[in-house]
């Protein structure tokens, strides 16, 4: 998987699975365009991280809801490095609660965020990608997306949606040598699942065939995988990377 010379840009890469992907793909030799909402100083590890691996990295701060500030990173990255040739849209937040309990603006903001963020990332991307005639683009999704979960139909929403729009834009842009695909992890060691109480991960490590939580470094080298060469023939899929939680 030699991606050297490639441009990547890894929204929401500040830490976590961003954090992991925007490493990975640093390490086959991507320059990685590190995106983050408010973050400093989690941005600047993972920058630092990046040039650790050997590669370059550049910091370019936005929401990725909304749509200026992302044509306006769209172009910072551009203007750095004069190509763009992958996009992860990883940037995402929850908003947990029941059903009748969902605020409007809890659920508003998932959906800009996790979906709406995607489109906005996806449309200012596509263009340098169309004109190069080559492209990897790469959403990362969940299997609540497939598969629902209690206290999260504002996040499940979302991630189902991704599947969607990639599976769509798949087909608008494959004749263009631009490849369109999702990643949907299954329950990952984050800071996220890091806060869950002790009877919630053991209820949820019951469910995982492996009988682990996965590794932010596994849902990387997926994505590293759709970025490379070898993927060329693989559009509007979804990998699902949850230790057979959901199989």
């Amino acid at each position: 998987m030699d991606l050297s010379g490639r441009v990547a840009l890894v929204t929401g890469s500040s830490r976590g699975i961003g954090r992991a992907v925007a490493l990975e793909l640093a390490a086959h030799g991507a320059l990685v365009a590190v995106n983050y909402a408010g973050n400093d100083a989690a941005a600047e590890e993972t920058a630092a991280a990046v040039r650790a691996a050997g590669s370059q990295a550049l910091l370019v701060k936005a929401d990725v809801a909304n749509q200026e500030q992302v044509d306006n990173m769209v172009k910072s990255v551009l203007s750095a490095y004069g190509r763009l040739d992958i996009l992860v849209n990883n940037a995402g937040v929850t908003r947990d609660n029941l059903l009748p309990r969902i605020r409007e603006e809890d659920w508003d903001t998932v959906l800009n965020v996790n979906l709406k963020g995607a489109y906005n990332c996806t449309k200012a991307s596509v263009r340098p990608m169309l004109k190069a005639r080559w492209g990897r683009i790469i959403s990362i999704s969940s299997v609540v997306g497939l598969a629902g979960n209690p206290g999260q139909a504002n996040y499940a929403a979302s991630k189902a949606g991704l599947l969607g729009f990639t599976k769509s834009v798949a087909r608008e842009v494959g004749s263009r040598g631009i490849t369109v695909n999702a990643v949907a992890p299954g329950y990952i060691e984050t800071e996220m699942t890091a806060l869950l109480p002790e009877d919630n991960k053991n209820a949820l490590l019951g469910q995982v065939a492996l009988g682990r939580l996965g590794k932010p470094e596994e849902v990387a080298a997926a994505v590293a995988f759709l970025a490379g060469g070898a993927a060329g023939y693989i559009t509007g899929q979804v990998i699902v990377v949850d230790g057979g939680m959901i199989s």
